[in-house]
């Protein structure tokens, strides 16, 4: 069963705050250690715990957000929606996502321009740096364009949705909880970052499917490291 965007919420306002909370405490985490939170895990360095301790909350607020709808009968695929039943219906998604990537980082470099406001500070501190750190933050960038695309553009858009009553104000509404959930990045980015969100809202809605944004997601932050890790400096 696919759930529709005009649906009622699917899960309690307490729910809702709770995992508001926890991207809160994460957000609050990252601008305090200025990177990714870091649980500080013993024998590890600073971007090995930090990924380690991303992928570990990320992973744990999709399972709290699993719990409401296994109550009701769902499944995380109802929130994602959208089908890959023949490889031109994933190469359609894939092409779309790309499109979309270009068209991103062009606009964020427009607006970065405009707002004198620049990541590279804060990206160099969390990209990696050995081939062992590579391979944990591929599986951060996976786990971000799955995780954080089922909690904003699925979850909480459809919560903010359905509370309104307005798909504007839900696409609105939980890009700016993406953009307040990204501290490290400093204010002005953050601005950006909360655009970015709204259209991957606005992708998902189109789209009537997270996997379009889940692909583009996931690919934008693997090319990040990648190129990070392979250019020469």
């Amino acid at each position: 069963m696919a759930l529709d965007h005009t649906e009622a919420s699917v899960a309690s306002w307490w729910h809702t705050v709770i995992v508001l909370a926890g991207l809160a405490g994460l957000s609050l985490a990252t601008g305090y250690q200025h990177g990714l939170p870091n649980a500080h895990i013993p024998g590890l360095p600073v971007r090995p715990s930090s990924y380690l301790t991303i992928l570990a909350a990320e992973w744990l607020l999709v399972w709290l957000i699993w719990l409401p709808l296994r109550s009701r009968g769902l499944s995380l695929a109802s929130l994602v929606s959208g089908r890959w039943d023949r490889p031109r219906s994933f190469f359609r998604d894939l092409g779309i996502a790309v499109g979309f990537v270009i068209v991103i980082v062009a606009l964020e470099q427009l607006l970065g321009f405009l707002f004198h406001a620049s990541p590279d500070s804060a990206l160099a501190a969390m990209l990696p740096k050995t081939p062992f750190e590579l391979v944990l933050y591929l599986l951060v960038a996976l786990t971000a364009g799955f995780c954080e695309e089922l909690i904003f553009r699925g979850y909480l858009g459809r919560q903010f949705s359905a509370w309104t009553g307005s798909r504007a104000f839900g696409i609105i509404l939980q890009g700016l909880a993406f953009g307040a959930g990204h501290a490290y990045y400093g204010p002005k980015f953050m601005f950006i970052i909360a655009v970015h969100g709204c259209l991957l809202g606005m992708l998902a809605y189109w789209r009537k499917s997270l996997r379009p944004g889940i692909l583009a997601h996931a690919l934008q932050d693997s090319l990040g490291g990648l190129v990070w890790f392979f250019v020469p400096k």
